[in-house]
C-alpha cells in the first residue's frame, strides 16, 4: 500500500484505506476498484491523496489508533469547536462561573477528556508505535482531523520521552484542543485557498492567545493544558508567538505539540498548498533543530518516524528504482530497497540495504514506474 496524489491514481486501482466524508460517513471502503466517477466524487470532497494497493505495494500500513476511534475523535472535536464558535459570537472572553456553563458545553469538554484517555489507552496498547501512516484529510475537515492527528503524534513522542501517564493525558488533551482559538478567527481567513496576506497572517497568529484566554476564563483545566494552547507556536530560538519566549521557558508539553503540529501540517494537503512527502517534512524539521524546535526532542522524534513506509516506490542516487521493504529503528532515511528497474538487468529483484551502502541515497519518491 502506498500514498499517492489523486491525479496519479489510475482507473481500476485498488483503494488501500477507507475514505470518510467530513461528517464521518464512510464514502468508500478499502479494497474497492476505483473508477473515474469515484475519483471525481472523492475530489468533490476535497480529498487529494489516496492510499492504493498494487503489485508493488500490497502490504497494509497500520494506523496507530483504530479507524473508528479516529472518526469518533474528529466528530467530538468538530462539535466542540462549532459550539465554541457560537459562544464566541455572544460572550467573547467574558468570565463566567461554573454554574453558568450550559449542560452541553460541560458535556463537550468531558467528552474531550474521555476521548483523550481512550486515545492514550489505544496508543499504549499498540506494540508498534512508529509513525508510518499519513492521515488522509478532507479540506472541509482539516482543522478537526489535524487536531486529532497532532494528539496521536504527540502521544507517540511523549511515550518515547518516558512521560508519566498523567502528563501524557495532559499532553493529549492539550494537543486535541491546541487550535481551539481558531474558533475566534474569521472562516474566510482560515479557509482562504491562496496565500495569506501579512495582515491576514497577523490575525491567524492571534488564535493561540484567543484559545488561552477562552480556556482561562471559561474552564477549570490544568495549567499544563492551557500552556500547550498558548505556546505551541513559540520557537526554541525565541522568534515565535505570541510571547517570543525561548528554550526551556516554553512548556515541555508545548514543545512536543509544536513538533507534531508542524509535521502533520507539512504532510497534509492544505487549501493553499499540497502535502510534502514525509521524508521532506522530516528533513525540514531536522534542519530547524535548535531554532524552531527543541533539539533533543527532535532527535527522539526522528527515530520514531518512518518517512518511507513499506511499499513506497523510490528512485536512488545511482539511477535505480525500487520499492521499500523494511526500515530499521533509528535509521529512518536508510531502508532496505528491492530493485524494480535498473540499467543493469542482473540487479532487478535484488535488495540493497542503505545502512550498509552509504554511498547510495534516496533521491525521490515515484508514483509511477
Amino acid at each position: 500500500m502506498r500514498l499517492i496524489p489523486i491525479e496519479c491514481v489510475r482507473e481500476n486501482s485498488l483503494l488501500g484505506k477507507d475514505i470518510y466524508t467530513p461528517d464521518g460517513r464512510c464514502l468508500l471502503r478499502a479494497g474497492i476498484l476505483l473508477n473515474d466517477i469515484m475519483l471525481q466524487k472523492i475530489k468533490e470532497y476535497k480529498i487529494f491523496s489516496l492510499y492504493i494497493i498494487d503489485d508493488y505495494s500490497s502490504a497494509e500500513i497500520e494506523d496507530v489508533i483504530k479507524p473508528e476511534l479516529r472518526q469518533k475523535s474528529i466528530s467530538i472535536i468538530k462539535e466542540t469547536f462549532s459550539d465554541i464558535e457560537r459562544i464566541a459570537s455572544v460572550h467573547k472572553f467574558e468570565k463566567r462561573s461554573i454554574s453558568e456553563y450550559t449542560k452541553q458545553e460541560q458535556q463537550y469538554f468531558n467528552s474531550i477528556t474521555n476521548i483523550a484517555e481512550e486515545l492514550l489507552d489505544n496508543v499504549l496498547s499498540n506494540k508498534n508505535i512508529l509513525i508510518s501512516l499519513v492521515d488522509i484529510k478532507s479540506m472541509d475537515n482539516y482543522t478537526y482531523a489535524h487536531c486529532v492527528n497532532v494528539a496521536v503524534i504527540s502521544l507517540i513522542l511523549g511515550i518515547s520521552l518516558n512521560l508519566s501517564k498523567r502528563n501524557l493525558t495532559y499532553l493529549c488533551i492539550g494537543a486535541l484542543i491546541h487550535d481551539i482559538g481558531k474558533s475566534f478567527i474569521p472562516s474566510e481567513i482560515l479557509q482562504k485557498p491562496g496565500k495569506l496576506t501579512p495582515e491576514e497572517f497577523e490575525v491567524i497568529k492571534n488564535h493561540s492567545l484567543y484559545g488561552y484566554k477562552f480556556l482561562n476564563n471559561f474552564f477549570s483545566l490544568s495549567s499544563h493544558i492551557k500552556l500547550i494552547v498558548l505556546q505551541h507556536h513559540e520557537r526554541f530560538d525565541g522568534l515565535g508567538y505570541p510571547n517570543s519566549i525561548s528554550g526551556n521557558k516554553i512548556s515541555y508539553l508545548a514543545r512536543i505539540v509544536s513538533i507534531a503540529d508542524v509535521y502533520d501540517a507539512l504532510t497534509s494537503d492544505r487549501p493553499y498548498k499540497r502535502a510534502m512527502c514525509p521524508s521532506d517534512a522530516l528533513e525540514y524539521l531536522m534542519s530547524n533543530a535548535g531554532t524552531l524546535f527543541d533539539h533533543d526532542m527532535l532527535n527522539v522524534f526522528c527515530k520514531i518516524v518512518i518517512p518511507f513506509p513499506q511499499g513506497t516506490i523510490v528512485s536512488l542516487s545511482n539511477g535505480d528504482i525500487g520499492v521499500v521493504e523494511e526500515t530499521m529503528p533509528n535509521f529512518p532515511l536508510r531502508p532496505t530497497i528491492k530493485i524494480l528497474k535498473s540499467d543493469y538487468p542482473n540487479k532487478i529483484g535484488s535488495k540493497v540495504n542503505l545502512i550498509e551502502n552509504l554511498s547510495i541515497v534516496i533521491s525521490d519518491i515515484k508514483y509511477e514506474i
